[in-house]
C-alpha cells in the first residue's frame, strides 16, 4: 500500500463530521501526511438562514453560511491536532460540498478524501443523492467513508 501524502476531509460543523475529521487526522499523523480540512459554505444572509432553518428543521445544521466558517475550522483544528495530526492546512471553500471536495482534491492532488456517512442511508440521501455517494462516483481518488452516524 502506497503511503498517503494529503489527505482531505470536509466538515459541516456537525458532531458526524467532526469524527470523520478525528479519524482523518489519526490517517494523516500515522502517515505523516498533511491534512487539509475543507468547509463548504454558500455566503448567507441573516433572513436566509432563518428561511431556511424553518424549512430544513433537523438538516438545518448543513445551513451556515460563511461567519460560522471560522469556528468549524477552529474546531475542526482543534479536534485534528489532539487526534495525532502535525501538519493541518485550513480551508474554506465556497460552493457545495461535492463540487468543493472534488475541487479542492484536485487543487491539493490528495491521495485520499475521507467523508462521514451522513445521509448515505437515509430517503432523501437514496433519492437525492448524498456527499459521500456522490463523491465516491466521481473521484478518482481513494475514498475513505466513516461510519459517523449509524
Amino acid at each position: 500500500m502506497t503511503a498517503y501524502r494529503t489527505i482531505v476531509v470536509g466538515t459541516d460543523g456537525s458532531d458526524s463530521s467532526y469524527k470523520a475529521v478525528e479519524k482523518a487526522a489519526s490517517l494523516a499523523g500515522d502517515e505523516s501526511a498533511k491534512l487539509v480540512i475543507a468547509c463548504a459554505y454558500y455566503p448567507t444572509d441573516e433572513r436566509d438562514l432563518g428561511a431556511a432553518a424553518d424549512v430544513l428543521k433537523g438538516d438545518a445544521y448543513q445551513v451556515r453560511g460563511s461567519s460560522p466558517t471560522d469556528e468549524i475550522l477552529r474546531t475542526a483544528k482543534e479536534k485534528a491536532t489532539a487526534a495525532g495530526a502535525t501538519t493541518v492546512v485550513l480551508r474554506p471553500v465556497v460552493g457545495a460540498p461535492v463540487d468543493a471536495l472534488l475541487g479542492l482534491i484536485d487543487e491539493t492532488q490528495a491521495d485520499l478524501l475521507v467523508v462521514g456517512n451522513r445521509g448515505l442511508n437515509s430517503l432523501t440521501g437514496r433519492l437525492l443523492g448524498s456527499v459521500p455517494s456522490d463523491i465516491a462516483r466521481k473521484t478518482a481518488s481513494d475514498v475513505l467513508i466513516v461510519h459517523t452516524v449509524r
